[in-house]
C-alpha cells in the first residue's frame, strides 16, 4: 500500500468524519478507499469479461400490464446468472425484488439495465462487485 496527501475542504473532511462514525470505519483512510472503488468502478464499469457477484434490487408495480412477465422472461433468460432471488410484498400494489447474480460484468450489467429499464420498475439499483477485488482468503486486495 501506498501512503499519499490529499488536501480536502472543512465540508468534505466532515462529510468523511460523520461517515467513518455512521458506517463503522477505522479510519478516514478506510472510508475514502470504499469511496474510490464504488466512484472508480462505478464510472468505469470495468472489464466486461472479469467475473463479478451483484444484488440488483428493485420495488416495481406488479399491477403494470404484463410486467411480472416480463421480468420472469427477462430472468429466465439469465438464469445460468441468477443465484437466489428474494420477493417481498409491500403493499397492496408494490413489491420489492432483490437478486443476487453471478457471471461477467457485462452480461450482470447487461441484465440489470434492462430491468431497471422496464415500464412500472422503480428505484432500481445494482451493486456490481468484481472478483478480482477479493483474493482468495476473501479480504480485499
Amino acid at each position: 500500500m501506498q501512503r499519499i496527501t490529499i488536501s480536502l475542504d472543512e465540508a468534505l473532511l466532515t462529510a468523511i468524519d460523520e461517515r467513518v462514525g455512521t458506517h463503522g470505519y477505522q479510519g478516514r483512510s478506510e472510508a475514502i478507499r470504499d469511496l474510490l472503488r464504488a466512484g472508480l468502478l462505478g464510472e468505469q464499469g470495468g472489464d466486461p469479461q472479469a467475473a463479478c457477484v451483484a444484488t440488483l434490487s428493485y420495488v416495481y408495480d406488479h399491477g403494470t400490464r404484463e410486467l411480472s412477465k416480463r421480468l420472469n422472461s427477462a430472468f429466465h433468460a439469465h438464469h445460468d446468472l441468477t443465484l437466489s432471488t428474494l420477493h417481498v410484498h409491500l403493499d397492496q400494489g408494490k413489491c420489492m425484488e432483490v437478486s443476487v447474480l453471478k457471471g461477467t460484468v457485462g452480461e450482470v450489467s447487461e441484465l440489470a439495465r434492462h430491468v431497471m429499464a422496464e415500464r412500472g420498475v422503480r428505484h432500481g439499483s445494482a451493486q456490481i462487485i468484481p472478483l478480482s477485488e477479493v483474493d482468495q482468503s476473501g479480504a480485499d486486495v
